[in-house]
């Protein structure tokens, strides 16, 4: 897989480098490397018409960051590494975190029935589900998105008690929204706090000062623009379940941060430690991937074609067969464990692989198909991989 002989263009294009000298990603002067970078992420930017877009790089600790374009169209500021694109269902991957921090805290069991801090639905077919179910999207046939009926809490409970799963809970996977909500509902029930205050402690406990469900009125200059497919510009619109399941806005400094705690880095607080290795554990087998919860692997090393396969739309469009893992798989180092995300006016990709000590967060402020961020993360880090490699031989 290469990137290197895309087109070459003149948008903005602003390398900065953080950490202690070392390996090779932590030179200042990584021509070839960077050039890949700007070659590929110009060439998908002029493609699908993206006006800003950040790329977060880390190495065994060692940080780089790349910045192409405008914030937003009509004030023309730049964006930079602290520019906030809303992550979209990467937020749902906090989601898992913070259910994996009420676990560690005893606060909740993965096993216990979501009507255990919702008892007003207690004898429903939503009873009978698992948080589990609902963190790897295994409950049977949720649709996609709340409907569009469901205004306010009441009608959501309304609507859970008349719910009825299309199939057997744990025997496929239905992508969806109301999924991955519920997980947050019951978790904050479980914190007896607000799921919003609970989740902007969780931020300050993993060291993200510009990760907000809520942007603060101090730091809208630098909250991202987005733009639909028409080019017209647009922001997330807040409905029911908007805050549990797609409502985060980072930066691509903080989820680069948020991506190397995934990786054992940088966390001390041993409950935060426990939470984020709950949310790697594997439950389910759907084709190729491994459903944790809310986050998806893959054994490492992994074929380009079977990244794009699992990240098309219709694995989350569609229900599809799922095998249980029993046990469920302990968290694997060697993996490759990714999530993609969008709003309708914003598109983001994370992944890593631990066992390298590697990972990549692609934020932009127009949504564009899953194929291009992935091949776009994944050249990016086969670059890395041959200057490494290069770099060994040459010592």
């Amino acid at each position: 897989m290469r990137i290197r002989g895309l087109l070459r263009a003149g948008l903005l294009f602003t390398p900065v480098f953080a950490g202690a000298a070392g390996p090779a990603l932590a030179r200042t002067e990584l021509p070839s490397l960077d050039l890949a970078v700007s070659e590929a992420a110009q060439a998908v930017m002029r493609q699908h018409d993206i006006p800003g877009m950040a790329i977060a790089i880390t190495s065994q600790g060692q940080q780089r960051f790349y910045t192409y374009g405008v914030q937003s169209r009509q004030t023309r500021q730049a964006v930079t590494r602290d520019t906030m694109f809303e992550l979209g269902s990467i937020s749902k991957t906090f989601t898992a975190t913070l259910a994996g921090y009420a676990q560690a805290r005893g606060q909740l069991a993965l096993s216990d029935s979501p009507a255990r801090f919702l008892p007003e639905l207690a004898g429903s077919d939503f009873a009978r589900l698992t948080l589990v179910n609902l963190a790897t999207h295994t409950t049977g046939g949720f649709p996609l998105q709340v409907p569009d009926a469901v205004r306010n809490e009441a009608q959501l409970m309304d609507y859970l008690k008349a719910w009825k799963p299309a199939q057997a809970p744990g025997t496929s996977r239905s992508y969806a929204n109301p999924s991955i909500g519920m997980l947050g509902v019951a978790t904050a029930r479980s914190m007896k706090q607000p799921f919003a205050q609970a989740m902007g402690e969780l931020f300050a406990k993993l060291g993200l000062s510009d990760t907000f469900i809520d942007v603060p009125a101090d730091k809208m200059s630098r909250y991202a623009q987005g733009y639909n497919k028409q080019g017209a510009p647009v922001r997330v619109n807040p409905g029911v379940l908007a805050d549990e399941a797609y409502g985060v806005k980072s930066s691509a400094r903080d989820m680069l941060r948020f991506v190397e705690a995934n990786m054992g880095m940088g966390v001390q607080d041993e409950p935060l430690k426990r939470a984020i290795a709950a949310t790697h554990v594997g439950y389910y087998q759907v084709g190729e991937m491994t459903q944790d919860m809310v986050w998806e692997q893959f054994p490492y090393p992994v074929a380009l074609d079977t990244l794009l396969a699992a990240n098309a739309g219709t694995l989350n469009s569609q229900s599809h067969a799922a095998a249980a893992l029993n046990p469920p798989l302990a968290p694997q180092e060697a993996a490759w464990i990714n999530k993609t995300g969008a709003t309708n006016g914003f598109g983001g990709y994370v992944a890593f692989v631990p066992a390298r000590k590697q990972g990549i967060v692609i934020l932009a402020n127009r949504n564009y198909p899953n194929e291009a961020r992935v091949r776009l993360a994944a050249g990016i880090l086969d670059e890395l991989d041959k200057l490494g490699r290069q770099d060994r031989a040459a010592r």
